[in-house]
């Protein structure tokens, strides 16, 4: 199991100050300072909140296609709709300047 690391539940991006959200259901386990009985309703909800049509984007991949997303602050969830073909994918990451609270 991975140590236990403390992250803020709000963010700002370095070069914006735009707020986002820095929970996900994969990674997030409860709210600093709260019981892991009362930390799910509020992530629950900050999950549902998050992933509301108006905050998504669905690519329809092609053959050539490209998507660029800020890690920042984009949360990125793939869904293996692929079956039967092959999908190579190249990542890079850029070094950044540190996430603001």
């Amino acid at each position: 199991m991975p140590p236990a690391v403390l992250h803020p539940v709000v963010i700002r991006h370095p070069e914006t100050g735009c707020k986002a959200l820095f929970v996900n259901p994969v990674f997030t386990t409860r709210i600093d300072g709260w019981t892991e009985a009362e930390s799910p309703p509020l992530l629950k909800y900050l999950y549902e909140f998050a992933t509301q049509p108006a905050f998504c984007c669905r690519l329809q991949w092609q053959p050539g296609s490209s998507a660029f997303w800020d890690n920042r602050i984009t949360q990125h969830l793939a869904i293996n709709d692929y079956d039967g073909h092959r999908r190579l994918m190249h990542r890079i990451t850029l070094k950044g300047t540190p996430l603001l609270a």
